[in-house]
C-alpha cells in the first residue's frame, strides 16, 4: 500500500509539472491521470433514503434478575454453567458463611426457647384454672410466648432469604426465577462479599431489547414509532421487524450517541444478549435524492466534494449531502443520476487535480 501511494504521488507530481510547462496539454494530463490512476468507480443512482444504525441485543431489565450475595462467605460448589436454562427453585450453588452460621445458631436457640415457653404457658394456664397463680402471671407467660414467636418468625424470614440450610453453616442458593444464565461470577472455592459482583444473572429471553446508536447526523430522521429492519451476521438472510419504542433524550457518555430501544419477541431465541446487529431505518422519499457510496465523499475546507469521471477525464465536483450512513451518502445537490464517481484512491486524485 505504501509503494502504491508513493507511485501515485510521484505520478501526479509529474502531471502537475508537465501542465505548468505546457498549459495546452492540461487536458492530455487529465486523460492520462484518468487512465492510470483511477481504479474503481461507482454510478450515481436514485434510491430510497435509508439510515443504517449499529446496535446490540440486550435483555429486558424487567425480565432479568442479578443475584447479589447477602453476606460474606465462600462458594463451596456450583451446579450451573453460563448459558444454561434453569427452573425456578433449582439449586444453583452451595454457600458457606460465618455470618449465616451465627444466624443459624440464633435460630436454633430461639426454637428451643419458644418450645420451652409454650410448655410453661400450658402449665401456667392449668395453674390459673386451679387458682394457684394470678392472672398477671398468666399474662406474663402469654406475652413471653408472643415475643419469642415474633423473634422466631423474623429470623426464619431472614434465613429463607439466604437459602435452604444444609449443615455446618452451608446454605443452598436456589434460582429465584426461571430463565437462562447470562452472567456468572461464582465458582467453587471463590470468596464473595456483599460489595462484589452478582453471583449470577438470570434472564427471560422470550423478549429482548435492541439498543441502537443514533448519532448527531441522524437525530432529525429518527423518532419514536419509526419502523425498522434488523439484521445480523449470524442470520444474514433473516430480517427482524420492529419499531422504535423509546428514544433517549440524553447522550450516552461513552459513545456520544442517543440510544433507541426496539422491543422484539424472541420465541426461537435467535437473538442473543450482546449480539451486534444492524438497524435499517427506511424513510419515504419527500425530495429527489441521488446516492453514492459514502467512500466517494471528500471533506475539505468545510465542504464536500467527489471526483467525477466523464469519459476519460476526471474533475472535482462540490456536492451537498442530505444524510449518510457508513455505506451510502444521499445528495440533494451536485450530481445527476448516471454519472460516475471515483471510490478508490479518490483522495490522492483529488489532491492532484486541485494542483492542475
Amino acid at each position: 500500500m505504501k509503494h502504491t501511494y508513493l507511485f501515485f504521488t510521484a505520478l501526479l507530481t509529474i502531471i502537475v509539472s508537465s501542465c505548468t510547462e505546457h498549459p495546452d496539454k492540461s487536458q492530455e494530463a487529465q486523460e492520462k491521470a484518468s487512465r492510470k490512476i483511477y481504479t474503481t468507480t461507482a454510478k450515481v443512482k436514485t434510491s430510497s433514503k435509508e439510515i443504517l444504525l449499529t446496535g446490540k441485543v440486550t435483555t429486558d431489565p424487567d425480565r432479568t434478575i442479578h443475584y447479589l450475595p447477602l453476606s460474606n462467605g465462600v462458594v463451596t460448589k456450583t451446579y450451573f454453567v453460563l448459558g444454561e436454562k434453569v427452573s425456578k427453585d433449582q439449586v444453583l450453588l452451595d454457600f458457606k458463611s460465618n455470618e449465616l452460621s451465627a444466624l443459624q445458631a440464633e435460630q436454633i436457640s430461639l426454637h428451643g426457647e419458644f418450645t420451652l415457653a409454650q410448655r410453661d404457658l400450658k402449665t401456667a394456664e392449668s395453674m390459673y384454672n386451679d387458682q394457684i397463680i394470678s392472672e398477671k402471671e398468666l399474662i406474663e407467660s402469654q406475652n413471653k410466648v408472643r415475643q419469642l414467636q415474633a423473634s422466631l418468625a423474623r429470623i426464619d424470614a431472614d434465613m429463607s432469604v439466604y437459602g435452604s440450610s444444609l449443615e455446618n453453616g452451608v446454605f443452598s442458593i436456589k434460582a429465584p426465577t426461571g430463565g437462562y444464565i447470562i452472567a456468572k461470577s461464582a465458582s467453587g472455592g471463590s470468596t464473595v462479599t456483599t460489595e462484589g459482583a452478582p453471583l449470577f444473572s438470570i434472564a427471560n429471553l422470550d423478549q429482548v431489547w435492541v439498543m441502537a446508536n443514533v448519532y448527531t447526523s441522524n437525530i432529525a430522521n429518527i423518532s419514536e414509532g419509526t419502523s425498522v429492519e434488523i439484521t445480523s451476521v449470524a442470520y444474514p438472510d433473516q430480517v427482524f421487524h420492529g419499531k422504535i419504542s423509546h428514544l433517549a433524550q440524553v447522550f450516552d457518555s461513552e459513545d456520544k450517541s442517543l440510544k433507541a430501544r426496539i422491543i422484539l419477541d424472541n420465541p426461537d431465541l435467535k437473538l442473543k444478549p450482546e449480539m451486534s446487529v444492524i438497524v435499517k431505518v427506511q424513510q419515504e422519499m419527500t425530495e429527489n435524492y441521488v446516492s453514492v457510496p459514502s467512500d466517494a465523499l471528500i471533506f475539505d475546507d468545510n465542504k464536500y466534494f467527489v471526483v467525477v469521471k466523464n469519459e476519460e477525464a476526471l474533475s472535482i465536483r462540490e456536492v451537498t449531502p442530505a444524510s449518510q450512513n457508513h455505506k451510502q451518502a444521499y445528495l440533494s445537490e451536485g450530481l445527476n443520476q448516471g454519472e460516475e464517481v471515483v471510490i478508490k484512491h479518490q483522495l490522492l486524485i483529488y489532491s492532484g487535480l486541485k494542483e492542475i
